[in-house]
Order: C-alpha cells, then sequence, then structure tokens
C-alpha cells in the first residue's frame, strides 16, 4: 500500500478535524489540498530534500513528495556544511527546502527555497492539485542517512510498503479522540521524526512541533497545548528529569511518554516515573533500516516492574519489551546458528516493515531476514534484553565482554550520570577496559570505590583497569553515545608523545 492511500483517508476520515498548527488551524481537509498543489511543483524533480529544523507543516512536503512519487529526502541540519553541501548533492535535481537559519549556510552553493515560502507560493490551500497521485508502493518514500558516526554516512531506502506494514500493523486509524495532541520533538531526519509524524496522523491527533528542545520548552508546550502524547529519545528523558530535581512534573493531560533511540539508565527511568505518576511509558526499539519500532514495553510492563517484587519481574525495566507480532525473530550465534532462549546472540529480524537496504544495495539475506547488528537475549517470556552492539564488544584474554554490563553497575552509583566503557589496545591482553564516567551535578566520583564495586558485581576480569572522570561524553544530537569518539579520545591521551 502506497503513502498515498493514506493521504486519501486522512481526506475523508478527517476533514474538519484540525491536525495542524501554525499561523491558523489546518484541517485534514487543508492539510491534504496544500499537499497536492505541494505535489504539482514536483513534476521535474527527482525528490523532495529538506534540511532544517520541525516545522509546524512538515508534513505538507512529506506528502506532496508521496503523492508526485518522488522520496522525500530529510537531512540533518546540525552536520558540518561541508557535509551538508555532500548529502544534498546526491539528490542532483532535487527541489531544495530549508530554514532561514539554514538557508545562510547553504547559499549561494545550493539552489535552495524557503520552507515557507514555498508553502505561501506553490501550495496555497486552492492550488492546482497533481492530475494523479502516486500508487507503486515499491517507489521509495523516504530517505534518511544514518550518523555516519564512524564512516560517511549511508543511505537508507524506506519503501512505501514498508512504512505502510508499519503503520497498518501498529495503529488503528481514527483511534484519538478529538482532544489528543502530540508533541514532537524529535528532529525530522530520524526514524522516530517520521514515524511518530504518520503513526499519530493516522491515529487523527493533532500534530505540535517542537523546533529546538530545552526541557524547560517541553514542559511549558506539554502544560500549555495540553499535550496528551510524546516521544523523546534519551537525552532529551534525562534533561527533563534531572530539570525536574524531583518534583512532580505537574503534566496532568499527558497519557503516554515514549522514549527510545538509544539505551536509556534504569534510575532515569524510575525517576521519571515518579515525575509523571499518571503517565503510561512505552520504550520503543527499532532502527533506521526497520521503518521505527519492532519492540515495545508498554505501560503495563513498567508498572508490573515497578510495583513487583520479583527479581525477574523488575529487571524488564531494562528490556526492550517484546516484539511487534508483525516481527519475526531469531537469535543465532557467531556461527549464524538459533540459541536456545535467555542465552546471547546476534539479533535477525524478519517482516513486511522491515526495508534493509541502502542506496547500494539491500542487506536481507535469501530469506529476507536482516541483521540488526544488536547482541541480545530474547527471555522465555518474550522479552528483549539488548546487551549492545557487536562491534562495541570489548575482547579481553579471549573473553567477550559487553560494556553495557559494566555501564549498568556503573550507573547504579548515586554519584554517576553517564557512564561509557571501551576496550583500548593492550599488548597482553588485546584490550584493556577503560570506563569514562560524568558526575551528577554536585556529586564527587571515587573512582576506586567505583572499580571495586563492579569486581564485587561481576569479576575482575570485567572490572575497569581505569576510571576517567569527564565533564560530559559525545552523543549524536538524538541520543546515541558515541562511542568511537570517546575510545579515539582515550587512546590519543594515552599515546607517549
Amino acid at each position: 500500500m502506497h503513502l498515498s492511500t493514506l493521504v486519501e483517508m486522512i481526506e475523508s476520515g478527517f476533514e474538519d478535524r484540525v491536525l495542524l498548527q501554525d499561523d491558523a488551524p489546518l484541517t485534514g481537509a487543508a492539510l491534504v489540498a496544500r499537499a497536492r498543489a505541494g505535489a504539482a511543483t514536483l513534476a521535474d524533480a527527482p525528490a523532495l530534500v529538506y534540511v532544517g529544523e520541525n516545522h509546524p507543516l512538515l508534513p505538507v512536503p512529506l506528502f506532496a513528495a508521496a503523492l508526485a512519487g518522488v522520496p522525500f529526502v530529510p537531512v540533518n541540519y546540525r552536520l558540518e556544511t561541508g557535509q551538508i553541501h555532500e548529502l544534498i548533492d546526491r539528490q542532483p535535481g532535487a527541489l531544495v527546502l530549508t530554514d532561514e537559519r539554514t538557508a545562510e549556510r547553504l547559499a549561494p552553493r545550493q539552489a535552495v527555497r524557503l520552507l515557507d515560502d514555498w508553502l505561501s507560493a506553490d501550495a496555497p490551500v486552492d492550488g492546482t492539485p497533481i492530475a494523479a497521485p502516486a500508487e507503486d508502493d515499491d517507489q521509495v518514500a523516504i530517505v534518511l542517512y544514518t550518523s555516519g558516526t564512524t564512516a560517511a554516512p549511508k543511505a537508507a531506502l524506506l519503501r512505501h510498503r514498508h512504512l505502510m506494514a508499519y503503520l497498518l500493523g501498529t495503529v488503528d486509524f481514527a483511534s484519538a479522540g478529538e482532544d489528543e495532541a502530540v508533541l514532537i520533538s524529535v528532529p525530522p531526519y530520524h526514524v522516530a521524526g517520521m514515524a511518530n509524524l504518520l503513526s499519530n496522523l493516522v491515529a487523527g491527533r493533532r500534530l505540535v512541533y517542537l523546533p529546538a528542545f530545552s526541557p524547560e520548552r517541553w514542559l511549558d508546550t506539554v502544560r500549555d497545548e495540553g499535550i496528551t502524547h510524546a516521544m523523546v529519545v534519551p537525552t532529551m528523558l534525562t534533561r527533563i528529569v534531572d530539570h525536574l530535581g524531583g518534583e512532580p512534573a505537574a503534566a496532568s493531560t499527558l497519557r503516554t511518554l515514549s522514549y527510545g533511540g538509544a539505551k536509556v539508565a534504569e534510575r532515569v527511568v524510575r525517576e521519571a516515573l515518579a515525575a509523571f505518576p499518571s503517565t503510561g511509558f512505552v520504550n520503543a526499539y527499532g532502527l533506521t533500516e526497520t521503518a521505527s519500532t519492532v519492540a515495545v514495553l508498554g505501560p503495563e510492563d513498567h508498572r508490573a516492574a515497578i510495583e513487583s517484587q520479583d527479581p525477574a519481574v523488575r529487571g524488564r525495566l531494562a528490556s526492550a519489551g517484546k516484539l511487534l507480532p508483525t516481527v519475526e525473530a531469531e537469535v543465532r550465534d557467531d556461527d549464524g546458528k538459533p540459541v536456545a532462549p535467555g542465552e546471547f546472540g546476534m539479533l535477525f529480524i524478519r517482516g513486511e516493515q522491515i526495508a534493509g537496504e541502502y542506496a547500494t544495495g539491500s542487506v536481507l539475506d535469501a530469506d529476507g531476514w536482516f541483521c540488526t547488528r544488536d547482541r541480545v537475549r530474547i527471555d522465555a517470556d518474550g522479552y528483549v534484553f539488548i546487551e549492545g552492539r557487536a562491534d562495541d564488544t570489548i575482547i579481553r584474554g579471549g573473553e567477550n565482554i559487553a560494556p553495557a554490563e559494566i555501564e549498568d553497575v556503573l550507573l547504579e552509583d548515586p554519584t554517576v550520570a553517564e557512564a561509557c566503557v571501551v576496550g583500548l589496545p593492550d599488548e597482553e591482553w588485546g584490550q584493556r577496559i577503560v570506563a569514562v564516567v560524568v558526575p551528577r551535578d554536585g556529586a564527587e566520583v571515587d573512582t576506586e570505590a567505583l572499580r571495586e564495586q563492579v569486581r564485587t558485581r561481576l569479576r575482575g576480569s570485567k572490572t575497569p583497569e581505569e576510571i576517567v572522570v569527564r565533564p560530559e561524553l559525545p552523543h549524536t544530537d538524538t541520543g546515541k553515545l558515541l562511542r568511537r569518539v570517546v575510545a579515539g579520545d582515550l587512546a590519543e591521551s594515552n599515546t607517549p608523545s
């Protein structure tokens, strides 16, 4: 099924319902009219590129591209200017839309248009619509560039059938009440930003965009706009919790708060649950290549984990929840053979929403399985526990050691806000374990006490040889820890001059 079908559903199902709010409210019918007029401007463009912050009318260019049958390509405006140009150049002939702040960086090398100008001049409500919408669900709907933290960004391709499979498998059309509103603070170039946009429009919620995140602004918007649903990445959740400082959030309208995109410290989740006592929490696990979420830890799981005395149930708070019914999974060992339930291995998944494709070609195997590169275990009850990325594994004296296991112990200490464990080259052991920790505000870290804590909880071979205290750790702007940057900095500082 094609996104153009979804556009038609929105037009008929939400004709008079307000879905967007800019200078004036936009109903479902007005949104689709603008998208159809916008699609007519793309007749000679092979793609529509957007480089800019979240915009209150962002669904208009996305749906215009879908109706015109061309890819929508959101590019990370926070990248270095030269890298932005390189990514735009990968879409020759594309219409490039941007915001005022980013336009200054792109001109004069790129021919760009301001999104606001395009919306007002080329996509009026009474504009000339596209003659006939695209229907081929094998067309590429969205191109998302990977973060490129270790190499040049790769272009992940999401086709219409992948996105529609995800939406139809996870959201009931028109399931939201007219009073419901979602706050979108995840950037448009992140898969969660695109999935959040689409899934909430399918449900019929009003979309409220936060152009730039701060915990104060996020909380104020939730309260002022009567937000009922929201999604944040881990760094955002941590900043919200730290800003509240143990005080209640006073966000009575917020029914559901989703988080995901990277590992979240259990301490942060517990403090967030206490700050938002009437809010249902959802941990969503997915990847760009899987068209968003493939596993969910729902509100009932969160409540059960907090209230239970059973260690196994309490431990589920550290899991990614259960796989969606539409997704198959296998956990395989290094030889590619399935492991027993509860054993760690590489996670492979398949299903209609799994794209597993880049501009360079598909990475699905002959049977349609996609290797996530995440090491996980799935317990007897179906809960997925993520150990970490396969490439992050530390090999010390022939033993495979997961950094996440050590980080979890370090984060239990009340003086530690963040932790990152890496392996550095060692002549004797192959790699030695080094941890970097960030103190909580006002706290003083005792590194020797932390080492003893790890030794007691785990064992000597997993105890960091060194613990370094830093004021902060590097992350992508969507919350992923830049572990290789940490390792590179440590290796450089340990290199004799």
